[in-house]
């Protein structure tokens, strides 16, 4: 997904520093360097005189890694290994008795998915619980230094090291805990990157099945590439610093991203506002423009083709938030249209294939836009439901996201009840009143309209009594023009 509108894809470039540091070519190696095959034999011993003493019990042997497992290849001083065989244990959280009745306001805190984020463990919003359920009952997921987190649940793939500011903690069993054997023999720091790279791995093969979270024999058997443990550090600090210089940047996309925002809308202000364009005495004033669309209208309902629409009261100066040239006309959304409705309010039979059942969401960047979840119907379907639409139709989003919009250029469609349209008796209309869809002076307006607190809904009336400043024809046009060109200009 890009981050903005500079097409820096800031997520892509983490996942390819990633996948280069996985491989050994991020940097360079050191013949040096004590072999990561002779790391994995001390970390092994180690294991089993820790075993031997009976500190930590015995699992059962992990499988070898078959050439199959191995992704990739890797420089010859590395070696593949499971996390479970350079760890203490594998293990999850739980979720302490008495449900909301255990958590107390301050105590030890106690981590959820939610509270990792970014190979971090973010301290709000967090969760505590006493020393006495965090030493008793909740002993077994009681956190250490170094430990390695993993969500397996929820969130799926985030990882964090626990930093003695983390501590006392616990986490619930959406929280996988990985504690090493020793942890002066490899880099959590790294081991953190190379697990997030692999856990993501499991994620995408995962989503062809439909078990919806990961498992402690994921984590244990994860398999992930150990480089000798200079070369370890090294890394790190390289995918570390990479990874600060992408925030650098990404923050500063953004920042654009909202300046550019900022921008569209002011120059869509001016438009909106007879600023942008010079006006020209020889153009055919807006009020004959309206003369015209009256008598067309008139005759469309004296011919029963449409309905005759509700007398409004006129545009009081009270109503008219500024100024406009004297050659535009203040007009309301029922004055240039035949009709402002929506789709469907019903459920029509659905079908495999056939004729898109477009509803707001479907509305994108002017288009309409088909997704994988977008629905079809049969054409017997389209017939009973479809809208006489006009050349110059305009759609609108109703609810949820509201004021998405998307011109009509003669799709076959059906319409469902979120989807809004404006039918203009004049399509040269259509650009200019696009524009108008997306400007503050219509978003002010509908954000003072809607109904609804959970779901937000535009009204139809709200629609057709809006207030639009309406240029000559020849203006409009000028003003689609000079918009194009700048927003082009913005977007570059």
């Amino acid at each position: 997904m890009k981050t903005n509108t500079l097409d820096f894809d800031a997520q892509a470039l983490r996942e390819k520093i990633l996948d280069l540091a996985m491989r050994g070519k991020l940097v360079p190696q050191d013949p040096n360097d004590e072999p990561a095959s002779v790391l994995l034999e001390k970390i092994k011993a180690e294991k089993e005189q820790l075993i031997k003493e009976k500190k930590i019990k015995k699992s059962k042997p992990l499988a070898p890694i078959t050439d199959d497992e191995k992704p990739f290849d890797i420089p010859d001083s590395w070696e593949w290994v499971r996390l479970g065989d350079v760890s203490k244990f594998v293990t999850k959280g739980t979720t302490p008795k008495g449900g909301k009745n255990a958590y107390i306001p301050a105590g030890v805190n106690f981590y959820r998915a939610e509270n990792l984020k970014n190979n971090s463990l973010l301290l709000q919003p967090i969760k505590h619980i006493s020393n006495e359920v965090n030493n008793n009952e909740l002993k077994r997921s009681r956190l250490a230094i170094n430990d390695i987190l993993v969500t397996i649940a929820g969130t799926l793939g985030n990882v964090a090291i626990v930093k003695k500011e983390n501590l006392p903690g616990n986490c619930n069993q959406a929280v996988s805990i990985c504690r090493l054997v020793n942890t002066r023999k490899l880099n959590e720091a790294f081991l953190v990157y190379a697990l997030s790279n692999e856990t993501q791995n499991i994620i995408k093969k995962k989503r062809t099945t439909s078990i919806p979270n990961l498992t402690l024999q994921h984590i244990s058997n994860a398999v992930i590439p150990i480089p000798p443990l200079e070369e370890q550090s090294r890394i790190a600090a390289k995918i570390a610093q990479l990874f600060a210089l992408l925030r650098k940047v990404e923050s500063s996309t953004q920042q654009y991203a909202k300046l550019q925002t900022l921008l569209k809308s002011k120059v869509l202000d001016l438009a909106m506002r007879g600023k942008l364009v010079k006006q020209d005495s020889h153009d055919e004033p807006a009020s004959l423009l309206l003369e015209k669309i009256k008598v067309e209208k008139e005759q469309l309902v004296k011919e029963g083709k449409i309905k005759k629409s509700k007398l409004l009261p006129p545009i009081t100066d009270d109503e008219k938030p500024f100024d406009i040239p004297d050659s535009w006309e203040w007009v309301r959304g029922v004055d240039i249209t035949d009709t402002i409705g929506d789709g469907l309010h019903g459920t029509p039979k659905f079908s495999s294939y056939g004729i898109p059942f477009i509803n707001g969401s479907n509305l994108k960047n002017d288009k309409i836009t088909i997704t994988s979840s977008t629905k079809y119907v049969s054409v017997s379907e389209f017939n009973k439901y479809k809208k006489a639409l006009r050349p110059g139709t305009l759609f609108i989003s109703l609810n949820g996201t509201l004021g998405k919009i998307a011109k009509y250029n003669g799709e076959k469609i059906v319409l469902g009840k979120s989807a809004g349209f404006f039918s203009l008796l004049n399509a040269k209309m259509q650009n200019y009143i696009a524009y108008y869809l997306k400007s503050t002076i219509f978003i002010n307006y509908y954000n003072i309209k809607y109904t609804g607190s959970v779901i937000k809904n535009i009204p139809l009336k709200a629609l057709r009594e809006c207030l639009i400043p309406l240029p000559p024809l020849a203006e409009q046009r000028k003003i689609v023009t000079k918009l194009s060109l700048l927003f082009n200009i913005l977007d570059f």
